[in-house]
């Protein structure tokens, strides 16, 4: 991905009032992305989650709940929350939908995209991790970090 992106277009992606039909963005997410990825696909969906949340970086880690409803990516609770770890609980249809009908699926776009913010926010390495709940119908994000790892630059 290029660091080409202006202020201007992001400014028009997040603006841009169209919507998304759910069936055409499942299609992309779950049939047309793991078709050319392939195994590779939770990997890369993690650094594409860190690298949007480098072009759309927030000033603080609260605001990820708005951005979350705005892509359409469910909604973010807190569960739990400690001086290292923050634990996320991710509903919504979609994700119910997608629990109960796919085999396998995966929210490592997500997780990126917290891991990454958190980084900028703490200026620390963070690492998260995704456990999706089938009969609870959510997915579970834990995000750690550790205070004296900081981020370099």
């Amino acid at each position: 991905m290029s660091d080409l992106t202006s202020l201007e277009e992001k400014t028009q992606v997040e603006s841009d009032p169209l919507t998304v039909p759910a069936y055409g963005y499942e299609l992309i997410r779950e049939i047309l992305i793991p078709e050319l990825l392939g195994r590779d696909t939770p990997d890369l969906l993690y650094w594409a989650g860190k690298r949007i949340a480098r072009l759309f970086p927030l000033n603080t880690v609260e605001e990820a709940y708005a951005f979350f409803q705005k892509v359409g990516w469910g909604n973010l609770e807190v569960v739990k929350q400690t001086k290292n770890e923050i634990i996320y609980q991710l509903s919504s249809e979609l994700i119910e939908k997608r629990l109960k009908e796919k085999g396998k699926c995966t929210f490592q776009l997500e997780a990126g995209y917290l891991a990454q913010q958190y980084e900028q926010t703490k200026k620390v390495i963070a690492e998260a991790f995704e456990d999706p709940k089938r009969k609870e119908k959510k997915v579970t994000i834990t995000v750690r970090w550790d205070s004296k790892d900081p981020v370099e630059g």
